[in-house]
């Protein structure tokens, strides 16, 4: 059976490119970084030069990225690390954040007793920037702001630059999960007063297991995982060079791709939008997703016309089809919670009709969203 992948939100495959500079890593440089010898030496300038090239490509130094097991441990790093290192008392975010954040969050307040506020959300999901100074002028703790560049599950997004100066302007801290921006995105860390951002290299075709968080220089965390003196001290442990040479790789030939592919998704994408207004009007954009100029060009989110009794089957029978995408977050597809990003922003009504996260890469085809749309119209006739 044919297959067609619409979850890249969740996961990327690896280009290529990336899998040759692995494969020669893994059969060629097969030293411990930390050793002195010529094997360790080599294995250590492999990790350097590519340090290197990914603090280039956003205009940081190349000791402000430390490599880690992707995403989910650099927020945490980052997160704990300014409550307990830099005197942190309060934390601004918002109730639409990747779980790394959101559960990072509850338990530094019941470890830590620190303060969390959350700043309101606009109808669409977009965060009301006037509450967030007004939230920033409240108060005289020392704060960090915690909010997500881009969401995950509905696309919506932040102004990175507005709310960093904002920021800087009240003395708070500013960290951002640009999981789903780096790679996507151009950023320019010697102009964007950024603190702390993280990334993941599985989000941008590169591999699973390796990400890094950028902390600004003279930020003085300390590590989350102790030990050896691995990254300049903030990270314990052997480093996996084949898959921190593989992110590199896989970040270059994004970026270097950058224009190209994001005009060639965006193109994907309002195919796709512009088909279901036509031809299943009743289907609706979750956090108005379906418009690229307010939302992320990579994925869509659409809430369909099923009952609420039709909508368990519903990912099921896409898969039967050789559909893959997602009811959300790949992190909470083991949980029958639900969406807390879509319980956030929606009606207890609107929530019980099933929702699908849809996400492009440039490996998709128009072809492809033709026959996704005639496979949705086709689940939605057979159950009317």
């Amino acid at each position: 059976m044919e297959t067609f992948y619409f979850d890249n939100a969740a996961t990327t495959c690896l280009r290529p490119e990336v899998v040759s500079v692995m494969s020669d890593v893994l059969n060629n440089c097969y030293g411990n970084p930390s050793s002195t010898h010529s094997f360790g030496r080599h294995a250590k300038t492999q990790i350097e030069n590519s340090r290197k090239q990914i603090a280039e490509s956003l205009g940081a130094l190349p000791a402000e990225i430390v490599f880690t097991s992707g995403g989910t441990e650099a927020d945490n790093q980052i997160l704990r690390g300014v409550i307990r290192d830099l005197g942190v008392t309060r934390i601004i975010s918002s109730t639409i954040e990747h779980r790394a954040v959101t559960h990072s969050i509850d338990q530094l307040v019941i470890e830590y007793g620190i303060k969390a506020d959350f700043v309101n959300l606009l109808e669409n999901g977009a965060v009301d920037l006037n509450h967030l100074q007004k939230l920033l002028e409240d108060s005289q703790d020392l704060t960090l702001v915690s909010l997500m560049h881009i969401n995950n599950e509905i696309g919506v997004k932040i102004d990175l630059d507005m709310v960093a100066n904002l920021c800087k302007s009240h003395g708070a801290f500013f960290h951002s999960d640009t999981v789903q921006t780096i790679g996507h995105y151009s950023i320019n860390l010697s102009q964007t007063p950024v603190d702390f951002l993280v990334a993941s290299a599985h989000k941008f075709h590169g591999p699973k297991g390796v990400g890094f968080a950028f902390i600004r220089k003279n930020s003085n965390l300390k590590p989350l995982i102790f030990g050896g003196s691995q990254e300049r001290g903030h990270r314990a442990g052997t480093e996996s060079v084949h898959n921190i040479v593989g992110m590199a790789k896989a970040l270059e030939i994004s970026l270097d791709k950058l224009d190209e592919e994001k005009a060639y998704i965006a193109s994907l994408k309002n195919q796709f939008v512009t088909r279901l207004k036509n031809e299943i009007p009743e289907v609706k954009f979750n956090g108005n997703s379906d418009r690229v100029e307010e939302t992320t060009y990579t994925l869509v989110n659409v809430r369909l016309p099923l009952s609420a009794q039709k909508a368990p089957l519903l990912l099921f029978q896409l898969d039967l089809k050789g559909i893959a995408c997602s009811k959300g977050s790949a992190c909470q597809s083991g949980s029958d919670s639900g969406s807390h990003v879509l319980s956030a922003i929606l009606s207890p009504d609107e929530l019980s009709k099933p929702s699908i996260r849809f996400s492009f890469s440039a490996m998709n085809t128009p072809k492809e969203i033709d026959f996704l749309v005639e496979v949705l119209k086709e689940l939605i006739a057979s159950a009317a």
